[in-house]
């Protein structure tokens, strides 16, 4: 399998399906490095502004996921998980046993999203030739080993899941007439 860190161009439209997800064997158009985006394609209100001489300024960095609603959530979402499909699981996904589980649905684990579009960003980033030889190894030693250790610890988001089939998970209950109990006397 080649991949390259010209796939997943912010520029292109998300598959409509994983089968058309680029970035497969022979890659294809990755996040972009070079100030033209990056995954999810989202660009601050600065990068829409001109810059100088009236040409339009560079983009700014992706929003992360979790601050994205509506249409721009479900985009950068289709995308990543086609680069988690297509990049990420082929090359780094290891056998799932009940100490190391994966959830088949694991976009439904809003944790999981969380820390698996920190890491698409990161890998955006470290895999460009921007970012020196030492960058792919900056990348597995810094966010790769550390996100995938926590999605697939015993006691992570996926612990309730079984190979092929999900449990959504609790969220911890939190005592809100504590936190919103009467004032300090004083």
């Amino acid at each position: 399998m080649t991949v390259n860190s010209e796939n997943y161009a912010a520029e292109q439209p998300p598959p409509s399906s994983p089968q058309e997800a680029p970035g497969g064997p022979g890659g294809q158009p990755a996040p972009d490095q070079g100030g033209q985006g990056a995954p999810g394609g989202q660009q601050s209100e600065q990068g829409q502004q001109a810059g100088q001489g009236g040409e339009p300024a560079p983009p700014g960095p992706p929003e992360f996921i979790l601050y994205l609603d509506g249409i721009e959530y479900q985009q950068t979402l289709h995308q990543l998980i086609s680069w988690t499909h297509q990049v990420l699981l082929p090359v780094y996904g290891r056998e799932v046993t009940s100490s190391a589980p994966w959830c088949p649905r694991w976009w439904e684990h809003l944790e999981a999203v969380a820390q698996l579009h920190g890491l698409w960003l990161a890998w955006a980033e470290l895999t460009s030739p921007a970012a020196g030889m030492a960058g792919p190894a900056s990348w597995h030693r810094d966010f790769l080993a550390p996100v995938m250790g926590a999605l697939r610890d015993p006691m992570g988001p996926f612990a309730g899941c079984k190979l092929g089939g999900h449990r959504p998970k609790d969220i911890p209950p939190v005592d809100t007439a504590a936190l919103f109990g009467p004032p300090p006397a004083g």
